[in-house]
């Protein structure tokens, strides 16, 4: 049983490896920014997981399970946010390849933004 458990951990421990391995190539070896981010967050997220149930699986105490369940919802929370603030800041200072978007629901919303607040800049000065 100890074996079972010892191979399932090393499994559990490989893969979690492996997942962050890719986001780490992923970082170096995508072209853009928001393609990098994907990278960043998608597999490390799952390669905590891995991570955590090799802990889980490897203690063997239900006392552990508490802890890595909030260690999890954590990294949950703050993945996302982290990476939609990276893609938010990435995007309104243009680093971003346009060739590379298949659709940019953005554009028309920031177009009209930027000519609302030149019309109103305009209407102050010539106040």
């Amino acid at each position: 049983m100890d074996a079972a458990l010892d191979v399932l951990t090393a499994v559990l421990l490989l893969g979690g490896a492996l997942m962050s391995l890719a986001a780490a190539v992923g970082l170096l070896r995508f072209p853009d920014l928001l393609s990098r981010m994907h990278a960043a967050t998608k597999p490390q997220v799952l390669g905590l997981l891995l991570f955590l149930l090799a802990i889980a699986v490897q203690q063997r105490s239900w006392a552990v399970v508490p802890v890595l369940i909030v260690c999890w919802i954590f990294q949950l929370l703050t993945a996302p946010v982290s990476a939609h603030m990276v893609g938010r800041a990435g995007y309104r200072t243009k680093h971003l390849r346009k060739d590379l978007l298949s659709m940019d629901d953005l554009d028309d919303v920031v177009e009209h933004a930027a000519t609302r607040r030149r019309e109103a800049g305009d209407r102050a000065s010539g106040e």
